[in-house]
């Protein structure tokens, strides 16, 4: 059975990742995207959705505030909350409203189709467990990690939050050797992590002229409010 996903992201390059990203992964399906806290209610309003990949920061109110409202409504679609937020007491406050699964950007498409697997082999569950073992098995599908390599081979974790850091710090954008000299490493090395940015709908490129040679490309993070 397909489990049908609006994308709630006011950033549209961002939406669109996710969105393709989603539409990726077997046994899901997009069925609407939305911009807005507004938005989403009036998709909402229309039914067939089952699961929200739900950004927090959305420009008409945060993403756990429509959360709140669709449980005081009776609305039981699940919710997997992508965002920036590092805030505990933001994951205790989603969790206690129903968020299964929290997905920190920037992330690849293999972290996003882990998490959905893992969600889909929960909802599969069905019937009565035997006992504790068989509870926490179900459970287990959804919480614990399956691998450890959420990256491409090659990149770091650590030197990704640096890159991504020193981008989102550059309002008017970096190129690969600029990047590379904030951050301590090689130019093919930042432009590595950069094009992951970009694969990712975190960055965009663009062509950079100067007054001799060929262009550079310069990178620019798409979503600098957060």
């Amino acid at each position: 059975m397909t489990i049908r996903v609006l994308v709630v992201e006011d950033d549209p390059v961002a939406a669109d990742a996710h969105a393709l990203y989603v539409g990726r992964v077997p046994g899901f399906a997009v069925v609407g995207v939305a911009h807005s806290r507004a938005e989403a209610v009036r998709a909402l309003e229309r039914g067939g959705v089952d699961l929200l990949l739900l950004d927090l920061y959305l420009p008409d109110g945060h993403g756990l505030h429509l959360v709140r409202s669709l449980r005081a409504a009776g609305r039981s679609a699940d919710v997997i909350a992508v965002t920036s937020a590092r805030d505990l007491a933001i994951v205790r406050e989603g969790v206690s409203l129903g968020v299964v699964q929290y997905v920190l950007k920037p992330f690849t498409f293999a972290t996003l189709r882990d998490r959905l697997s893992r969600y889909a082999e929960f909802r599969a569950a069905a019937g009565e467990a035997s006992g504790q073992e068989e509870v926490d098995r179900a459970l287990g599908a959804l919480r614990a990690p399956r691998t450890a390599t959420t990256l491409p081979k090659g990149l770091s974790g650590p030197t990704l939050e640096a890159v991504t850091r020193t981008l989102r710090e550059s309002p008017e954008g970096l190129t690969a050797a600029e990047a590379a000299a904030a951050v301590g490493i090689s130019r093919i090395t930042a432009r590595r992590y950069l094009e992951h940015l970009v694969t990712g709908g975190r960055a965009v490129r663009s062509p950079q002229y100067g007054q001799i040679g060929r262009p550079e490309l310069q990178y620019r993070w798409v979503s600098t409010r957060r």
